[in-house]
This record gives C-alpha cells, sequence and structure tokens, in this order.
C-alpha cells in the first residue's frame, strides 16, 4: 500500500522534541501519508520513544554511526513510493492542517517541486510574540544564502504565496517526480555534504532545471532552530567544519561562471573573511578543506551533468540574486515582489 506523503524524518540525540513532532503529525487534517524515520547513532531516549509510536510507521532504522542527514534522508526516500515527500526535523511542530495545505497547493501548481510554509520560532508558542524562523531561502550577492524574515516579529509582511529560491531542510515538501529528475545517480541530497546547506544545494539543482519553489504563509509549524550565525561560536566544531566545506561545494557544483565574474568583488571579500576567521579563531574547522579537495571530482561531474540538462538561461538564475521572491499571479503569470 502506498501513500500520497512519504515522511521522512531524520534523528539524532532528537528524543527531548520527538513526541511533540510525531503528535503534530498524528493530528494532521490530511491522513494519507506514511512516516519513515532513521537514527544516526542516537544515545538518548529516541529509542523508547519510537517505540511508543511504532504503530505510525511505516519504515524504521536504527544506524551503529551517523552516517548524516543527507545518506539518512536518502535511504528513506528511497523506502517507500509516494507522490510527495515532506522532509522534516524532529524538532519541527506543524499545525494541523499543514499538510493539507501544501499538498493542495503543489496540486495545482504543476511548475512548482517543492513547497514550504510559514515557519515560527517555537518561542512564539509560549512568548505571545511570533517570530520567523523561515519563509524560504533567498541567495545575496556575495553567495550567502538566509532564511527569509529569519528572527523578525511576524506582522504580515510575508502573506502573499510567492516563488521563492527554495525551501529550507526543515520542513520542505517536494514533489517526487522532480526529486527523481533532479537527483545525481542515487542521491536526492548530496551525501559530499554530510549536513547544513545540503537543503540550498537541492534547490539551486531544482532551479537550474525549471522547477520552482512555492512558499504558501497559511501552512504553519514551530521549529526550534539551533543553527544560526549568530551561535557560530557556541556550534559544535563538526557543524561550523561541514557549513565551511560546504559554503564552497555549493558554488562549484551550482554557480555559472558569468555570475562569478559579475559578483567576483563581493564574494572575495565574503571568502577571505571566511578563510581568515578559520585561520585565526576556527582552525577545528581546517579539515573541511581536505574534505572539499575529495569531494572535488564528484563535484565538478555533478556540474558537467547540470550544464548537459539544466533549462533555464544563466540570466534567469541571477535574478534569484537580486531578488527575494516572485509574487504568484493568480492569472498565471509572474510578477517582480
Amino acid at each position: 500500500m502506498t501513500a500520497r506523503v512519504l515522511v521522512s524524518i531524520v534523528g539524532y540525540n532528537s528524543g527531548r522534541h520527538l513526541k511533540p513532532c510525531l503528535d503534530s503529525l498524528t493530528a494532521q487534517t490530511f491522513k494519507d501519508f506514511t512516516v519513515s524515520f532513521w537514527d544516526n547513532a542516537s544515545r538518548d531516549n529516541t529509542s523508547a520513544i519510537i517505540g511508543e509510536y511504532r504503530e505510525h510507521f511505516g519504515f524504521i532504522h536504527f544506524s551503529e554511526s551517523n552516517v548524516g542527514f543527507c545518506a539518512a534522508h536518502n535511504q528513506l526516500i528511497s523506502s517507500a513510493v509516494s507522490e510527495y515527500v515532506l522532509i522534516m526535523n524532529p524538532d519541527i511542530i506543524l499545525t494541523p492542517h499543514f499538510l493539507e495545505i501544501l499538498v493542495r497547493e503543489l496540486g495545482l501548481d504543476r511548475s512548482a517541486g517543492s513547497a514550504t510554509g510559514k515557519l515560527l520560532r517555537c518561542t512564539s508558542q509560549d512568548s505571545g510574540q511570533a517570530i520567523l524562523d523561515s519563509t524560504g531561502i533567498y541567495l545575496t550577492r556575495n553567495q550567502r544564502h538566509f532564511d527569509r524574515g529569519s528572527n523578525e516579529t511576524d506582522e504580515g509582511q510575508y502573506e502573499n504565496i510567492e516563488y521563492v529560491f527554495g525551501a529550507t531542510g526543515a520542513a520542505a515538501l517536494y514533489r517526487r517526480s522532480a526529486l527523481e529528475e533532479i537527483r545525481e545517480g542515487n542521491e536526492y541530497f548530496d551525501e559530499s555534504f554530510f549536513a547544513y546547506r545540503e537543503d540550498v544545494d537541492l534547490a539551486w539543482r531544482a532551479q537550474w532545471m525549471g522547477w520552482r519553489c512555492l512558499y504558501v504563509p497559511g501552512a504553519q509549524a514551530f521549529h526550534e532552530r539551533r543553527v544560526l550565525p549568530e551561535r557560530r561560536s557556541t556550534l559544535p566544531g563538526a557543524i561550523n567544519m561541514h557549513s565551511f566545506k560546504n559554503r564552497f561545494l555549493l558554488r562549484i557544483k551550482n554557480m555559472d561562471f558569468g555570475a562569478y565574474v559579475r559578483f567576483f568583488i563581493p564574494i572575495t571579500i565574503r571568502d577571505a573573511a571566511a578563510l581568515a576567521y578559520v585561520l585565526l579563531r576556527e582552525r577545528s574547522s581546517l579539515p573541511g578543506i581536505v574534505l572539499l579537495i575529495r569531494a572535488l571530482p564528484h563535484a565538478w561531474s555533478c556540474r558537467r551533468s547540470l550544464k548537459k540538462h539544466r533549462r533555464i538561461s544563466a540570466r534567469e538564475m541571477r535574478y534569484w540574486f537580486y531578488t527575494k521572491a516572485l509574487e504568484v499571479n493568480k492569472a498565471g503569470d509572474l510578477q517582480t515582489h
């Protein structure tokens, strides 16, 4: 028996988040989904909690080692047949209509390969003040990427259904046909990334292939985000190391040469600052350079393949370095936001 939506959850010492997360899934008004769960060698109470909810899972795997976010989700995506795949972090709590709304909107817009809702910080539930976590990913000219609206108070400034560059991997609904078209070999998420920035890589590849990402504000969820730029000094070394490595891997795979020339000055200034920071204050990230070198042959192969098959022009892609969203016109046209 197949379900329309496969919910893919990867855990790593996520026990304290799992109950609210799974309860929010069981409370969904949309019921045609199955849940697959992969645990990356947790040492907390994850196993016991999963046991309590076992009847709600179609597939469960407890790994003896941490294989990373990307490899684990790749295994889960392949574990069942479905029309859509919801990538969901254990620290996400969905509102009851989340799946219903996103599935409906993707069904109405065949040009969209993914959809994201309005993510709010978990603190919003108790404080009475709605703080935004993400309303989609956007890029800057120096090739940084951010979650649109992050840390802003929600005052209705993101209430339009819009196309955004991509969906944060914390809670993203993908059309499986889009995933199949943009996958690299057997990998939907590039396993060279291990974790962090892999959602941007997937979004970038999807954009090259002409698949849009739809932001739907009516689909809301709460997220206890841990990794933020301002918290870098307090994060574990492995997180910062992979993040440092992947910022270069992203561009090697996806950025066209013309865009690099156009934005050479802001890119170079940012790269110099990142390298100086690692050399002077964060030497634990230096092994990322070795991992980057090892990943180069695979990255270059992916780049060549993508260049052969991409459906939009470099000029169209560069538009995303100037704007955060495209407003969806109900007549089917696009308007600049």
